[in-house]
């Protein structure tokens, strides 16, 4: 056991250095060279990370019955959208080697925002804002440059096993002010945010507990999905906009999209109605943005439990 927690710790430190030691060399390329870099990283991780590389493929191949029915879906093979949804991490994973090395603050100044009314209407209301977003696009940045331009914020997120790396992302995310909130007891700290009128950043588009959750369709098929949203709009009245950022080109986007009220429906329990109104809304940024979903996670693991076809994602443990 002691040999085992001694490699362990040795494997940690190890990847830490590997990051660092090329994340530092990454960051002193020219951006052009830079982006080009982190394309071909991602289409390296394709090649080499068999299982992941199956994950994205099997979720593509399982969503394109979907998204072909969708307007405006433009025809494309899993194994492609898969590749590309590579290539973007890679550029994203680049962007934010140079963000944590201190050469990236050109990166952040050159973000776009779109809906910022949305956001100041909010506000206004007293209550704090939770943003409802996703793994899409550069998730990362859009939390930094907001928080940078706007306003300080906090992101829940899931502490990272490797305490030497999530040291490091803990870095990242609070070089401009914002904050973490991890998920033991994450539900008072983010209460205690609103009261403040703080905003908080909610991912989500990962799997959960069925315990902790409800089933909903996305991308046409059952998936357990956090009924933390509908909780604080049901209890605490905290207005819920939708943000997400994409690339334009050499430009990233940032947009803000108007509030989305609590769902009074008719049919299935207040939370199911009201989660899935929120799936809806990352459904239509994988339409219009595809391969900047993070389709290598196991967004359906034990949807067997809510009576989806079989899958070999049933049982698995979720990954980034």
């Amino acid at each position: 056991m002691a040999r085992e927690s001694f490699l362990k710790r040795l494997r940690w430190q190890v990847e830490t250095a590997l990051f660092l030691g090329i994340s530092f060399i990454v960051a002193r390329l020219p951006d052009r060279s830079a982006l080009e870099a982190g394309k071909w990283l991602g289409r390296l991780c394709y090649l080499l990370l068999k299982r992941r590389r199956e994950i994205a493929r099997d979720n593509i191949r399982a969503a394109l019955p979907f998204l072909e029915r969708q307007a405006g879906w433009l025809p494309v093979s899993a194994p492609e959208l898969a590749r590309a949804t590579f290539e973007n991490l890679g550029r994203s994973l680049v962007e934010d080697c140079k963000i944590y090395h201190g050469r990236g603050r050109h990166i952040i100044d050159r973000v776009q925002f779109r809906g910022i009314e949305h956001y100041r209407e909010a506000v206004a209301r007293g209550k704090g804002v939770a943003f409802i977003t996703g793994h899409c696009g550069n998730w990362e940045l859009l939390a930094l440059s907001f928080g940078a331009r706007f306003q300080q914020l906090s992101v829940v997120a899931r502490r990272q096993e490797n305490r030497h790396l999530n040291g490091v992302l803990e870095e990242i995310r609070g070089g401009f002010g914002n904050a973490v909130i991890y998920r033991g007891g994450a539900i008072r700290a983010m209460l205690s945010a609103f009261k403040k009128g703080e905003i908080v950043g909610l991912l989500i588009d990962q799997a959960v507990h069925p315990s902790d959750g409800v089933a909903v369709d996305f991308l046409g098929r059952p998936a357990w999905s956090t009924r933390i949203p509908a909780l604080l709009a049901r209890k605490c009245g905290v207005p819920r906009l939708p943000v997400f950022i994409h690339r334009e080109g050499e430009c990233q986007v940032v947009t803000i999209h108007p509030e989305i009220p609590f769902c009074e429906g008719d049919e299935g329990s207040p939370d199911e109605r009201d989660m899935a109104q929120l799936n809806c809304v990352i459904e239509a940024y994988v339409v219009a943005h595809p391969t900047e979903w993070y389709w290598i996670h196991k967004r359906w693991k034990r949807a067997l439990a809510v009576g989806a076809p079989g899958s070999s994602q049933e049982g698995e443990q979720d990954g980034r």
